[in-house]
């Protein structure tokens, strides 16, 4: 479980789709504070789905090869051949767009993280509130149901599970709390360098997509089949 956890709570963290809407979150007026809140509804999202998960299965694994732990790797097979499925979705979409000079015109636009686009100027207008209501939307759910559906393994009367459980919620969430401390202890260097990451992510995020998606989707086929079978 705790491997799994670990792959998981990895990828969350590099997935590029909330790093660049945090991105963008931070960049704007007050954007510590919205920043924060976006922290907050993000990590207690996690926190929400394990505990649900903890109390369902009253904090003890299923037996092995019982119907509750057939279902759990039955869903976690499921989710990985969806986030491969999606990824070869993306890469197809960006091989025919590619092939259209697509990424030719779209560079002469302004991306959506980019200055005086209308993103950025909802986000300037938008409150704590609608930030961490923006966490929650933009959390990969898919991604979180893998994780849930490991939970299930989570044997609370073990005290290192409580570590195990909560070093995967930091894990998910460190990108979002490393560029929040970078915009509290160097504001001036952050905002460059968010200036930075947003453009290099709205270039770049097909690809990030494509590789969080592929690595993970293949980690939990694998992972399912080999405990299914064995």
């Amino acid at each position: 479980m705790v491997l799994d956890l670990i792959v998981i709570g990895l990828i969350i963290t590099l997935y590029p789709l909330p790093v660049m809407a945090f991105v963008l979150v931070v960049s704007a007026p007050g954007g510590l504070w919205k920043g924060l809140a976006f922290i907050l509804a993000w990590f207690g999202c996690l926190v929400a789905v394990i505990a649900v998960v903890l109390l369902l299965t009253g904090g003890q694994p299923p037996p092995p090869r019982s119907p509750p732990s057939t279902a759990g790797l039955a869903v976690r097979l499921a989710i990985g051949i969806g986030l491969i499925a999606y990824a070869e979705y993306r890469r197809r979409r960006r091989v025919q767009a590619g092939a259209g000079g697509a990424p030719d015109r779209e560079a002469a636009r302004p991306g959506p993280a980019d200055d005086g686009h209308p993103v950025t100027s909802r986000m300037d207008q938008a409150s704590a509130w609608s930030a961490a209501g923006i966490a929650v939307l933009i959390q990969p759910w898919g991604m979180v149901g893998a994780a849930a559906a490991t939970v299930v393994e989570a044997n609370l009367s073990d005290s290192a599970t409580f570590l195990a459980l909560f070093g995967f919620c930091l894990l998910a969430s460190s990108t979002l709390l490393a560029m929040e401390l970078y915009m509290v202890f160097a504001p001036e260097r952050a905002a460059r360098a968010l200036t930075g990451m947003r453009r290099w992510l709205s270039e770049h995020k097909d690809p990030a997509i494509v590789l969080t998606c592929l690595v993970l989707g293949l980690w939990l086929v694998g992972r399912s089949l080999y405990d299914l079978t064995r």
